[in-house]
């Protein structure tokens, strides 16, 4: 019985851990996102830092990433860019790769 439910509080634990690493990654990642498309739209430090928090805030309208395109699509248009949601995911990719690459060297 002891075997078992070591098992169950081991694979638990791993759940957790990679559910808060994958929490991690994306907002890491809409972070990079937003501070990307900040670059475009010329703004300030102080302005990227707080756009970028809400892109990060974004994420949380819905599960997936069409949350965080659809505001920053929609930004970076009212800003008078042309950029399309294929620009936009493409970004999203990088930065993804990005986070990716910062959160090992971190670990």
């Amino acid at each position: 019985m002891t075997d078992f439910s070591d098992r169950q509080r081991g694979e638990e634990a791993k759940f957790a851990f990679d559910e808060e690493n994958a929490f991690k990654l994306a907002a890491r990642r809409n972070r990079l996102l937003g501070q990307w498309a900040a670059g475009k739209m010329n703004l300030t430090p102080e302005e990227t830092d707080s756009y970028a928090t809400a892109v990060v805030q974004a994420d949380f309208e819905e599960a997936g990433d069409a949350d965080v395109v659809r505001k920053v699509l929609g930004d970076l248009t009212a800003a008078g860019h042309d950029t399309t949601e294929a620009d936009v995911r493409a970004a999203l990719e990088d930065c993804e790769a990005e986070a990716r690459r910062q959160l090992i060297g971190n670990g």
